[in-house]
């Protein structure tokens, strides 16, 4: 998986992992892509039908291969940084941060190499997704999602 798919995997598995794609971090991943070259060599709109359609098959173990994929990517730590960056801004975009948002960052953290002081220097108010958690390892918990085709137009 190249670092534009994994950055891509983190804007949607960060979108889904509390159970709601909300309007406005699909506003935030259609921004991205307009005004940034951070996806500029993938098909997003195909990309995310194939997200989609993995999630509503797949569940939770979905997003697991993605923690996974995180764990075994080599990332720079400028990469990593940038992961970081997108998942605070997908939790943050609908202006409402669930406890399962904060938890799966914590998952995603925990796989990355960046200590917490290289986090909290860039984003000194985000101690709060840095915290020990009484319980990381438990997979989330959805009941009979689905969902809806994301696109970008």
């Amino acid at each position: 998986m190249n670092s534009q798919d994994l950055l891509l995997k983190t804007i949607f598995a960060c979108m889904a992992c509390d159970g709601d794609i909300a309007s406005e971090e699909i506003q935030l991943l259609r921004d991205l892509v307009a005004n940034t070259e951070l996806f500029k060599e993938l098909d997003v709109e195909a990309t995310l039908k194939k997200y989609v359609a993995s999630i509503n098959e797949n569940g939770v173990s979905f997003l697991n291969q993605y923690l996974s994929e995180v764990a075994e990517d080599k990332l720079t730590k400028d990469e990593q940084m940038c992961l970081v960056d997108l998942a605070f801004k997908t939790i943050e975009a609908d202006n409402r941060i669930e406890y399962s948002e904060v938890k799966f960052f914590k998952k995603i953290r925990i796989r990355l190499s960046l200590t917490d002081e290289e986090i909290l220097a860039k984003y000194p108010d985000k101690e709060d997704f840095l915290l020990p958690d009484i319980n990381i390892a438990a997979d989330p918990e959805w009941n009979d999602v689905t969902f809806a085709e994301i696109t970008l137009k």
